[in-house]
């Protein structure tokens, strides 16, 4: 199925990035991208994820400075601009890939597109790696231990779930029972022409 081959993926990169856990560390992706595109894509979206959820904590450091947080919330304004891109990327491949399905005559639209899905995926399974973490954590109290295997119960009940909604989707898309339609994020604030404070600097 689609989603363990995502999971799977998604897992490897995270345990790569935590060899080093260095938020400025190279990127390789091992996947090549005109032979294996979505396996490529893949690592790359969740590579990004696991990047900026190290952002996210290095920006809520009480003690960083004004200069230091500017700097990092323009990587995360950056980061959030390469996740969009990305998961706009793996729609496109879904799109290319059932591009000769014909929707059955009652098939029905789905409230999010498959790669929006997948994204959601990728973060749950750095969810579920940091609550691991804390779960297992030795300087931890008894309270925090058990506190949080029960949020990993469910971190991991909700992994199955979408999963298989993920694989579900996909299979209704390629049976015609369901169809895909993408639009674009068109977001606003990182365009000179629509943000008016990025306007009134032109």
């Amino acid at each position: 199925m689609f989603s363990e081959k995502a999971n799977r993926i998604f897992q490897s990169v995270i345990e790569t990035y935590h060899e080093k856990d260095d938020v400025d560390q190279e990127f390789k992706n091992p996947f090549d991208k005109k032979q294996t595109l979505i396996e490529h894509l893949l690592y790359r979206k969740c590579w990004i994820d696991t990047v900026q959820w190290h952002y996210e904590d290095l920006i809520r450091d009480p003690e960083i400075s004004p200069e230091d947080a500017l700097k990092l919330k323009r990587k995360i304004d950056a980061s959030n601009q390469d996740r969009t891109d990305t998961v706009e990327f793996i729609d496109s491949y879904f799109l290319d890939l059932f591009n000769t399905i014909e929707p059955k005559p009652n098939a029905k639209i789905n409230t999010e597109s498959p790669a929006w899905g997948i994204d959601r995926l990728s973060i749950l399974a750095l969810k579920i790696y940091h609550m691991n973490e804390e779960a297992n954590r030795s300087n931890a109290s008894e309270k925090h231990q058990m506190a949080c295997k029960a949020k990993l119960d469910v971190l991991l009940e909700q992994q199955r779930d979408l999963s298989l909604a993920i694989d579900q989707l996909l299979e209704d898309i390629k049976v015609g029972d369901k169809y895909m339609k993408v639009y674009k994020q068109m977001k606003m604030y990182n365009d000179d022409e629509m943000n008016p404070v990025l306007r009134s600097k032109q």
